[in-house]
């Protein structure tokens, strides 16, 4: 059966100009910036308008730890928010802008996926509205002024050996993430060790995606500490004087984009942290902007729930003070196959046995999201190959996990194959049953915090990590920073630190390699295992196959 491609689908969308989208959510057209005819930013002056209006729903969208079979997050998210539309409720989607280096990696695009996608696709896997590049550019001239002032004097007398600021850019580049820098002699500063980070794990990224508003994130840029001196006192971006001039370069990043789905529903699709390395979550900005618009949010958190959920409850919730309605756990028969053991080559014959042995790490998952006081409901993400007995195993798991699994067909039917889930996520979210609270409060010490996210959601035995880093968060901790939460850096594809462990496994522990303090964004990063802050490529990486065709439309994106 020949499937029509996303791109191919994206590009026969019958889009409706953006000013169309905003009048539907109440926008004056004078309030929309426009970018081309399909996309617009949405004006400060209108955002601070809204702050009186009752919120609308708050519908989290998490999946199980991603594999090879692909689960469909986004896809779903985007779907759920089609179909709440069509049942006639009030819906806005929130989700994340794309990161160029996954797209000229190995992942592709973060805009749905066949009858349920985002459009513009192109654009928005492309440059978008320049946001990213917004983002590097502020977080790169911190870098350039920190530099420049210990070549003219030094007189904050920074430690060039404790300098923390490292540089950013949007692409998987291996190569960069370990640089000398200043080489060449005097007239080109003090040679010293450094590194690139992608433009996803910077500190700007995540100020961007918690600020309230402008003066907000002018506050939380001020709050980077970017070194140290020989005392080891912190210097921060405000000492450097660079917090009112990354403000100016972020001044049009800060506002939300908004576009559209398929079937013309609102969208904004707004900052892009990963949740493997930073909190993974849409700017709050752009969401709260939406519960303000709409009777119902459909937002998404990156990767796994391990990852991507805890991140939205105990970062972006705690900090915004929002309060989630109900969460979907996205799943496929297919994942659940290769949970069990099946090789991806193997996954479109029937393995009932298969199924069963994988849906633990389902089963996890689920437990974990109620644990914060969330009704959960299980997402079937429907492709092709699934059998009957199949998705009638994953069905019985759910069900004996005290939850609903519902079959979804939104990937191939659009708005009309995930009705079920529509209602059933309302029915949810009006009966008030959610009774949301973080893992751990904001009082408890940093390592502890740390602990608990190891022990209660990854199930892991306990933290190793040396005397230096449990210092270090003692130091953090008498410095004012104790009442910060934990971003974990890990691998999105197991609960432990290990990629290769599927399932739901027990008896491991949680290597803590670094800590570092984001102090303006509000959370302390823990780097755990193996994971990397500037990406690779792949041996074969997808910019091989993209290019241009004769009709100067792109090829290879998807």
């Amino acid at each position: 059966m020949a499937f029509k491609t996303d791109i191919e689908i994206a590009r026969e969308a019958k889009k409706k100009p953006i000013m169309e989208i905003g009048s539907k959510l109440g926008i004056p057209s004078e309030h929309l910036l426009p970018y081309g005819h399909d996309k617009a930013k949405v004006s400060q002056d209108f955002i601070k308008s809204l702050a009186d209006r009752p919120d609308g729903k708050l519908i989290l969208v998490t999946a199980i730890n991603p594999t090879p079979a692909g689960e469909g997050k986004t896809t779903t998210t985007v779907g759920l928010g089609d179909g709440l539309n069509r049942i006639g409720k009030k819906a806005v989607v929130c989700i994340r802008e794309a990161s160029l280096g996954p797209n000229f990696g190995m992942k592709g695009g973060a805009a749905g996926g066949g009858m349920a996608q985002v459009v513009p696709m192109e654009e928005m896997n492309l440059h978008f509205t320049g946001d990213f590049h917004a983002i590097t550019s502020a977080h790169n001239l911190l870098s350039a002024m920190i530099d420049n002032h210990i070549y003219w004097g030094n007189d904050l007398e920074i430690d060039a050996r404790r300098i923390v600021w490292r540089r950013v850019m949007d692409m998987n580049d291996r190569a960069l993430r370990d640089i000398v820098v200043n080489l060449g002699g005097v007239s080109n500063g003090f040679p010293r060790q450094t590194g690139f980070d992608i433009t996803v794990a910077s500190e700007v990224m995540a100020i961007l995606c918690l600020s309230n508003d402008l003066e907000d994130l002018q506050k939380r840029l001020g709050d980077i500490v970017v070194a140290y001196t020989r005392a080891k006192t912190p210097i921060y971006a405000r000492d450097i004087k660079a917090d009112g001039a990354m403000t100016v370069l972020l001044k049009d990043a800060m506002q939300p984009n908004l576009v559209q789905t398929l079937e013309n529903n609102p969208a904004f699709v707004h900052g892009g942290p990963f949740a493997n390395i930073a909190h993974g979550c849409n700017s709050v900005i752009a969401t709260k902007t939406a519960l303000k618009l709409g009777e119902y949010v459909v937002t998404e958190a990156g990767f796994g729930a391990d990852l991507g959920a805890e991140k939205f409850f105990d970062i972006k919730c705690r900090k915004a003070n929002l309060k989630p309605s109900a969460a979907v756990i996205v799943a496929t028969v297919r994942a659940m196959k290769m949970n069990g053991g099946v090789a991806k080559a193997d996954l479109g014959a029937e393995n009932v046995e298969a199924v069963k042995k994988g849906c633990p790490n389902l089963g996890r998952h689920i437990g974990n999201v109620k644990s914060f006081g969330v009704p959960v409901v299980v997402a079937i993400n429907h492709f092709f190959s699934d059998t009957d007995a199949e998705i009638a195993a994953v069905k019985a798991y759910v069900a004996e996990q005290g939850a609903e699994a519902i079959l979804c067909k939104h990937w191939a039917l659009g708005s009309e194959g995930i009705e079920e889930l529509a209602h059933k996520v309302v029915q949810m979210a009006e009966s008030g049953a959610a009774n949301f609270a973080p893992l751990y409060p904001d009082d408890m010490p940093l390592f502890q915090k740390l602990q608990t996210i190891a022990k209660r959601i990854y199930h892991a035995d306990d933290v190793i990590a040396d005397k230096s880093i449990r210092d270090q968060l003692k130091t953090w901790e008498a410095a004012g920073y104790g009442h910060l939460p934990i971003c974990v850096a890990k691998t999105q594809y197991s609960f432990t630190t290990d990629p290769t462990v599927r399932g739901a496994p027990t008896g491991h522990t949680v290597p803590v390699r670094e800590v570092r303090l984001s102090a303006g964004a509000g959370f302390i990063v823990a780097i755990c295992g193996e994971i990397m802050t500037m990406p690779g490529l792949p041996k074969v990486p997808s910019a091989e196959v993209i290019r241009l065709n004769a009709d100067g439309n792109v090829e290879g994106l998807f």
